[in-house]
Order: C-alpha cells, then structure tokens, then sequence
C-alpha cells in the first residue's frame, strides 16, 4: 500500500504526516504536488493541515480548484481512502467530498490547544484499533473549525453513524464546556456514506509519536493500514 500526501502552497503539515506514515509506521509515502493528476499508484490521499493559498477568500476555497482535487474525487467515488485533517477537512468540504461547511470558531478566536475527543463510530477502517466512546485527546490549531449544516444533513450524519468524532469533556460528557469552538452536535470529524472519506479537524499526526509523549492519534493511521492489509 501506499500513501500520497497533498502539498499545497501554504501546506504546513504535510510533513508532520509523512514522518508519521514513513518514518514510523515505514510505508511507502510519496508527497504529491497539487498541480500533478495522476495518483493511480496510490492507495490513500491524505489532504493535509494549514493554509492552502493563505486561506484566501475562505480556508479551502482556491484549494478546491487545484488539478490535483479532481483526481483527487475519482479516487474517493472509486471507493478509496482520503483523508483530510484540519485544512484538509476544509477542502473536502468545498470540493464536495463531505458536506457542510467549517466557519469561523464561536469566539471568532483562532485555537491552538489539546482537545478530548470521543470517538463515536469504532465500525469503520480509521478506527477499528480504538473502543466505542473512548476518550482520546488530540491537538487542535484553527480559526475555521466550527462545524455546520443544515437539520436534514445533520440528522443524516447522526441516524448513520458518520459522526466518528466529537469534542467532550475529559470524562466523555458532550456538552458546551467541551467544545472549543462551537461545532453544531460537537462534531469534530464526519465521513461520506462509503465510510472511505474522512474529515477531521483534529490533527492525529501530531499525537503518533512517543517521543512527543503523545500517540492518540496513531491509531487511526494503523486502523486504515490494517483495513487494507485485510482486503488485499
């Protein structure tokens, strides 16, 4: 298998997510400009965190345009997996990967933190390696992360199953104290209705390494890495 991550003019976790898919977890990664169209080779497409063209306009909105995303949107209907952290989320949403759309946080302050999060939905390849409602904490860093759609696609997300992350408290409640940013239902990760396109606002490559003291996140990588180790 192997990992394509998308740079973007502006990208600033790209890296982060390399070191992360080939430095410690040693599968094949290839980092992919956002002008290139052929990602045939590759099994999952990670979209990752920070400031495409600046943020411009609003997070996401140039991105959508590059060549790369429609390539990038033959890959997901052909049933394989993309990714999208933080800035990534917000171009999947823009491209029309995943719906709704990521405004600017409720106190109109831009957030760096660590957050509690819960995961929701243990049935699907990102999170086969977690327990249903357990508590994980990972980095946050946004100023457009509050989650919002309308009451029928809402109830969608939650009658399916597709909320795979929200924001909690330390001790799993949901509630407005564990939510930084005011997300509607806490929402801080969905995917589509195939389950192999998920966005999160949440940064797991920055919680895989025990060196940081923090390897939350590394889960989900080694869930969809399994997931195609099993179907191979």
């Amino acid at each position: 298998m192997k990992f394509g991550i998308v740079v973007f003019p502006g990208s600033n976790c790209d890296r982060d997510v390399a070191t992360v898919s080939d430095g410690l977890l040693s599968q094949p990664t290839r980092m992919v400009w956002h002008q290139e169209t052929d990602i045939s080779d590759l099994d999952i497409i990670v979209v990752p965190g920070g400031f495409s063209y600046g943020d411009y306009l609003r997070c996401g909105a140039i991105a959508r345009f590059s060549p790369i995303m429609k390539s990038i949107v033959e890959h997901a209907k052909a049933g394989k997996f993309v990714l999208g952290i933080c800035n990534g989320f917000q171009i999947l949403t823009e491209v029309g990967l995943l719906p709704g759309v990521l405004t600017r946080n409720r106190d109109l302050h831009f957030i760096c933190d660590r957050a509690p999060i819960r995961v929701e939905n243990t049935n699907l390849p990102w999170t086969q390696t977690y327990s249903p409602k357990q508590v994980i904490t990972l980095p946050i860093a946004h100023g457009e992360g509050r989650y919002y759609a309308d009451e029928d696609t809402l109830k969608a997300l939650e009658d399916y199953g597709r909320v795979v992350f929200r924001y909690c408290t330390a001790g799993g409640a949901i509630d407005e104290s564990g939510n930084p940013n005011g997300s509607l239902n806490n929402i801080a990760g969905i995917v589509n209705d195939g389950g192999n396109v998920l966005g999160m606002m949440p940064h797991p490559e920055r919680a895989s390494d025990v060196l940081l003291g923090a390897t939350d996140g590394r889960g989900l990588f080694e869930s969809v890495i399994n997931s195609l180790v099993l179907s191979s």
